[in-house]
């Protein structure tokens, strides 16, 4: 397990194996961040890439203060997982594609009354959001994103389970892997963005003492976007199933982005993630990058410590976005990019999104797992194969 965890510094370490390729770039903006004054621990996970000042795939624990400009501008992205009832033999990658539609455009009344004739308790949850967001200062018209996905990252992906390797895990998680399975990426979209840069404006990348109105109102807008991104997904899912014409039952749903007060060793502590999965909140999935395998994890508590309690999220970005289109477009056409070696279909009519987000724009996943399993973090329980991606229909999210 040891050699897996790479101990940096007193206050720095990296779960990553002597092969795994990390930039020197990303393990620079991690030390600089773990000299941040009240900064107690960073970790750097197997994903980790350079982000805007601060490194994505990434935890860092603080006393006293936390630092909203390590969560960023998408509080509350993250991924949720349902089990469908579509069996697999009887989907056609056509139909689905025609099924599925537009997803770009937000929720018209027409179609959320016909949401809420299938899921009732969207409304209660929605009204719950926006009691939250008036509650923290924030204007309802925050409101209208709600069931989008956005751009960048995010996703919404039908999935095939291809091998199952903890059998129990799986049936008491009740999945099914004769049926089609739903990942939904996706977080606070604009919301997380008006409140960085409420607080850069106002306190440049300072953090805020835990006992200061400063911190509480951004406690109180930042508690308010991860539930609005719950939702969201929640949406965007309700959405699919409906047009697909099948049920979906949750299996999980975590962020990927926020902070959290945690205790430990007497102390009272803030936990970040920055592009970062929990471990201590059940199963949790390492997507792949939709050429690619997804993995269903279940996390070992026991050894979370080591990682602040916290997964690698994904793959993690090897090529920066800018040089994405320069270094494949001589080698692959979109058309070509929106087939896969699966056989699986990604609907994506943004030219440079679909550059962007090649597969070969990621790291291998397998490496990023094969860190996980060396530090003794997770368990797999099954691996997923992808079977439709949907990005965007348009030229811009």
């Amino acid at each position: 397990m040891g050699n897996f965890i790479q101990q940096l510094s007193e206050r720095v370490s990296v779960i990553a194996s002597d092969r795994l390729w990390l930039e020197d770039s990303a393990i620079q903006q991690l030390k600089t961040t773990a000299q941040l004054t009240h900064m107690s621990s960073v970790v750097g996970l197997p994903d980790l890439h350079p982000g805007r000042g601060y490194p994505v795939g990434a935890a860092f624990l603080s006393q006293d203060h936390f630092y909203p400009a390590l969560v960023g501008n998408d509080i509350g992205c993250g991924m949720s997982l349902y089990q469908t009832d579509l069996a697999i033999n009887k989907v056609k990658l056509d139909k689905l594609d025609k099924q599925i539609g537009i997803l770009d455009e937000p929720v018209d009344e027409d179609e959320y009354q016909q949401l809420l004739d299938i899921y009732p308790d969207l409304s209660a949850r929605k009204q719950l959001v926006a009691e939250g967001l008036l509650a923290a200062g924030l204007d309802l018209l925050q409101m209208r994103s709600l069931g989008t996905i956005g751009g960048g990252n995010h996703f919404a992906e039908l999935q095939i389970t291809d091998r199952v390797d903890d059998a129990s895990s799986y049936e008491a998680a009740n999945l099914l892997n004769k049926r089609v399975q739903l990942l939904v990426h996706s977080g606070s979209r604009g919301l997380g963005q008006f409140i960085l840069r409420q607080h850069v404006d106002a306190h440049s990348h300072a953090g805020l003492a835990s006992d200061s109105e400063a911190a509480r109102d951004y406690l109180r807008k930042h508690d308010a976007a991860l539930e609005y991104a719950a939702l969201n997904r929640a949406m965007i899912a309700a959405r699919i199933l409906r047009r697909l014409r099948c049920n979906g039952e949750l299996v999980l749903d975590v962020h990927h982005n926020l902070v959290t007060p945690v205790y430990a060793d007497g102390k009272s502590l803030w936990l970040h993630r920055k592009g970062a999965t929990p471990s201590d909140q059940g199963l949790v999935m390492l997507p792949g990058s939709r050429g690619d395998y997804s993995y269903l994890l279940q996390p070992k508590t026991e050894n979370g410590a080591a990682s602040l309690y916290s997964l690698a999220h994904g793959a993690g970005r090897k090529w920066q976005r800018t040089d994405c289109k320069d270094r494949l477009f001589k080698l692959a056409t979109p058309d070509q990019l929106s087939r896969t070696e699966f056989g699986s279909r990604v609907i994506c009519a943004d030219r440079a999104l679909i550059y962007e987000e090649a597969p070969q724009a990621y790291k291998n996943l397998d490496s990023v797992l094969d860190c996980l399993l060396g530090a003794g973090l997770v368990t797999v329980i099954a691996r997923n194969k992808p079977l439709l991606t949907y990005k965007t229909r348009g030229e811009c999210c």
